[in-house]
Formats: C-alpha cells, sequence, structure tokens
C-alpha cells in the first residue's frame, strides 16, 4: 500500500488522474484512512498545486506522537553538504530525491516536501552510536523554507532539556540557549569567531549570548579560537580554546506534521 500512492487514491474513490483530489500532507492521508503503512505517496501543494513524491512515516515515532509524518531532510553530521550556508537551506531545489523516498535510513536528502508541505509541527530526530532520539517542536508554517529560507531568526520555545535529550552526554554550557531557525551569533570580542545553526540551541558559559561557545542543532557552521573550523553539521559542538573542545556528528531526521 504505502509504495503506491494512486492505489490509495483509489481506494477512497478518488481518481488518480484527478489532481485536485490530492492532499497535501502525510497527516491528511492517514486521516482518511487509517490503515496506511510508511512509504511513498504523492501529495500536491494547496497554493501552487505542484505535486511530489514523499516518503510518509505513518507509525507513531516516540518522542514525537502518532503517524503522518512527512520526510523533509536526512542530513549526515560528518559532510558538509546541509552545513549553515548551503544554499540547500535557502533553495526549491532536491537533493538525492530517490534516497529520501527509501524511508528513515542513513542516506542524506531533501525533499520537494521542503517547499510545498504545510505543518505545524516538526519531528527532529539524532542518531549516535545506532542509537536515535527524537523531540517534538510546536511551530506553524506553509512550509519550511518558508521558515528558514529568508534567513531571518525565528524562535522556538521547547526547552534546553528537549534539546538535550537528543544526544547522551553532549557538552553543552548552562547560559544563553537561545533557540530557533537562523541562529547566527558572532563573538563580540572576536568576530572571526562564532556559530550559526538553521535549527537547535546554542549555549554559553558567561551570562549572555555574546560569546557562544556551544551549540546543538542541524545545519551548523563553527568557528572557534585560533581560525579552527569545527566540521560537525549535525550534533553537538563545543568549542572553546581549551582541552574540553568536543564534536559529536549525529545523522539527523525532520519530519514536519
Amino acid at each position: 500500500m504505502g509504495s503506491n500512492p494512486n492505489r490509495f487514491l483509489e481506494s477512497i474513490g478518488f481518481c488518480s488522474s484527478n489532481q485536485e483530489q490530492l492532499l497535501s500532507s502525510c497527516k491528511e492521508l492517514l486521516e482518511q484512512n487509517r490503515s496506511l503503512s510508511n512509504g511513498v505517496y504523492r501529495l500536491r501543494n494547496t497554493h501552487s498545486l505542484e505535486q511530489y513524491e514523499v516518503y510518509c512515516h505513518m507509525i507513531e515515532i516516540a518522542g514525537c506522537g502518532q503517524g503522518g509524518w512527512t520526510l523533509v531532510i536526512k542530513v549526515d553530521g560528518n559532510k558538509n553538504d546541509f552545513k549553515y550556508n548551503s544554499p540547500y537551506w535557502t533553495n526549491n531545489e532536491t537533493y538525492a530525491v530517490e534516497d529520501g523516498l527509501e524511508g528513515l535510513t542513513e542516506t542524506q536528502t531533501k525533499l520537494p516536501s521542503y517547499w510545498n508541505t504545510p505543518f505545524n509541527k516538526l519531528c527532529l530526530g539524532m542518531k549516535v552510536n545506532g542509537v536515535t532520539r527524537w523531540i517534538v517542536v510546536d511551530y506553524q508554517a506553509s512550509s519550511l523554507f518558508n521558515v528558514i529560507g529568508a534567513g531571518n531568526f525565528k524562535a522556538t520555545a521547547i526547552g534546553r532539556e528537549a534539546w538535550a535529550s537528543l544526544i547522551n552526554n553532549l557538552s553543552l554550557q548552562n547560559n544563553c540557549n537561545e533557540q530557533g531557525f537562523n541562529i547566527q551569533k558572532k563573538h563580540s570580542v572576536y568576530p572571526d569567531q562564532g556559530m550559526d545553526v538553521r535549527i537547535g540551541l546554542v549555549a554559553n558559559n558567561e551570562n549572555d549570548c555574546l560569546s557562544c561557545n556551544s551549540c546543538i542543532g542541524f545545519g551548523t557552521s563553527v568557528r572557534g579560537c585560533n581560525n579552527d573550523v569545527r566540521s560537525t553539521t549535525c550534533g553537538n559542538i563545543m568549542a572553546v580554546c581549551r582541552a574540553d573542545n568536543r564534536d559529536i556528528a549525529a545523522f539527523g531526521y525532520i519530519l514536519v506534521q
């Protein structure tokens, strides 16, 4: 069932060639038919009428809630394709679509759902040492591109503890704890240092956000002291001028509902 979206449309009495009957999210599909399984389905943008294939996760994800999740992006923290200044965060181009349609595997992707799928919450997962942990972020938007593409900071409010739960034994300083989309923090004294995060949280040992040295998130780009560039683009980074520097690269999953 999951691999044949047209079969689902026919099962509820819709002609597969009728564009007007295609739905805009995996959640809507599941609400129409609770027996649907994980797999590839065809959706339609309500406004542009663009049709596109996505992977729908139709069963519950622990930490995020009941099924009907639309996969948007998978990112490998050990690679640079989705670092902060990658054009994939700011354009309407796909990346390795076939790797996205295979589901929650460890292969990077960016699907058309990035600019097409409306949502009320995100399901974020990080996999480290074979263990995947999930959190849910309440946020309403017409698409993730609409949130991230222009580069403006937008806050979220799930709390430091939720972000910290994604990775065991992470390094995250106690203060600042600014979280959201498009976080850009340049050091107030050393402007060549700083950290940029597309989705996540930044922290500091000082009682302000002017010299943040640690973060957790997706789409990270960090420059520490002595022009030390931290290469982890998804996961946890501690970048200070001491021996306790630390990178924990994660394989990251972003789904919406």
